[in-house]
């Protein structure tokens, strides 16, 4: 089939920190590999917790990839690729929606991973319009470090309110919603307490 006829698609990879998004992500994109596909995979300049260019999951599996400052990139330097994975699309500009449908018009398999809510359980940049426009959406679940149920929530120790703040255990922590929503009341409750210790 000529790549002009060819029916593209958008699969979504969603979920909270530590829940195996990338390692979904490099998964199928191993196997479109294995399948003779050509792949490119991108990430976003900002990440470089694990490595400079590759994509790392916590699990410290990788795969090769290209790091671009903005979306509209991605389209330049997709080529004549068959699939092109996306890992941590919530870092990216709003265009990311736009070059995913692009790509997906023109033939191209499209596998995103990124965070769907941000640490104040909020919609987390393009992520909630890739939803809506993908073919395929898989949420992953983690599992909460208080109840040891299964967690959508990323939740952030410190205090900072900072939308954007790369990290790993150290300030984020996977929890169920009651969890999550029971930490946010807690902070809110140290916000509002007067500091007392100076005086």
């Amino acid at each position: 089939m000529l790549r002009s006829e060819a029916s593209g698609t958008i699969e979504v990879i969603c979920g909270c920190m530590f829940s195996g998004k990338t390692e979904e992500l490099i998964r199928r994109l191993r196997r479109a590999t294995i399948a003779k596909q050509q792949v490119e995979i991108f990430k976003p300049t900002i990440d470089k917790r694990y490595h400079e260019s590759e994509v790392v999951s916590h699990n410290h599996n990788s795969i090769r990839s290209t790091p671009v400052e903005f979306a509209s990139d991605i389209l330049f330097l997709a080529g004549d690729s068959d699939v092109i994975g996306i890992d941590e699309a919530q870092f990216f500009d709003q265009e990311l929606v736009e070059v995913c449908r692009k790509l997906a018009n023109s033939g191209k398999r499209v596998v995103v991973a990124g965070l769907d809510m941000d640490a104040n359980g909020e919609p987390f940049g393009p992520m909630p319009y890739l939803l809506a426009i993908a073919e395929f959406v898989t949420k992953l679940h983690a599992i909460c470090t208080i109840s040891g149920g299964l967690a959508s929530f990323s939740f952030k120790t410190t205090d900072s309110e900072q939308t954007v703040e790369l990290g790993e255990q150290d300030i984020y922590q996977a929890r169920s919603r009651k969890y999550f929503y029971e930490g946010q009341r807690e902070k809110a409750r140290r916000k509002e307490k007067p500091n007392t210790d100076n005086g």
